[in-house]
């Protein structure tokens, strides 16, 4: 079973900066794609970026240019640089993880993981 856990949320000034991390820990196989949702008030969640094992990036239109996403494999974490942000950035942020369970789990393919959630708020 693998857990992931993000950090790095808080508040900022709009323009501001924040990386946020997201660490997966566990007993695995091996970490295929990592990426980063958002979730705001009243709104879905949705992507904000995705990187996979190797190092493909996907982003969000809304926030290219703004955030970048990395990933470093020996240590299962990936990152999130987030850049001149706007106050509707403001959201609860998951990670999300996509990993091969051991053969001895009994599971087959990929098996998909969310974190707890990170808030971050950008005000005005």
């Amino acid at each position: 079973q693998v857990h992931v856990a993000e950090s790095g949320g808080g508040l900022v000034q709009a323009g501001g900066s924040l990386r946020l991390s997201c660490a997966a820990s566990g007993s695995f196989t091996r970490i295929n794609a990592m990426g980063w949702y958002r979730q705001a008030p009243g709104k879905q969640r949705e992507q904000v970026a995705r990187i996979t094992s190797q190092g493909i990036t996907k982003y969000a239109d809304s926030v290219k240019g703004r955030f970048t996403i990395s990933r470093d494999n020996a240590k299962n974490t990936v990152y999130l640089q987030m850049g001149s942000l706007k106050p509707e950035d403001t959201a609860v942020y998951y990670c999300n993880t996509d990993y091969v369970p051991n053969s001895d789990s009994g599971i087959i393919g990929l098996v998909g993981v969310w974190g707890q959630g990170t808030l971050v708020t950008v005000s005005s």
